[in-house]
């Protein structure tokens, strides 16, 4: 199984999307997987604001497991992300991805009535692990 779908089925399976991303590159730089679902459980639902995308702070953390001595690397490949992520869905704030507010209990409800959870955000941690990887073989 590749990087993309091992992430969604851990998203489709119960687990954070910032999880999911995360967990799928950790191994790689000496982190356990048990060890990225608790570092990224408090980052999905845009960290619980429908702010910056979980998907893409698991992505950002994988970022830093690679990369996190240089600051300036660092920085500069954050805003190579998140460049790439807006342009392929248009922005990486999670309300506007899902087109309502899941930090409020009216927004949840919607989310949920509408699949948004299953249509969105699957689609969501696949673009965050395509732009991850393509970052870190760079």
């Amino acid at each position: 199984m590749n990087r993309i779908d091992e992430a969604v089925d851990l998203f489709e399976n119960g687990h954070l999307c910032s999880q999911a991303v995360l967990s799928v590159f950790c191994e790689e730089f000496g982190l356990s997987k048990e060890d990225a679902f608790k570092i990224a459980a408090c980052f999905g639902s845009g960290m619980r604001q429908a702010e910056v995308c979980g998907a893409c702070t698991g992505a950002l953390m994988a970022i830093g497991l690679k990369y996190g001595e240089d600051k300036n690397v660092c920085n500069e490949l954050s805003e190579k992300f998140f460049a790439e992520f807006k342009k392929e869905n248009k922005s990486f704030i999670c309300r506007d991805l899902l087109g309502c507010d899941i930090s409020t209990p009216e927004g949840v409800k919607y989310a949920l009535d509408n699949n948004l959870f299953r249509k969105i955000c699957p689609e969501m941690v696949a673009s965050a692990v395509k732009i991850t990887e393509k970052i870190l073989e760079d």
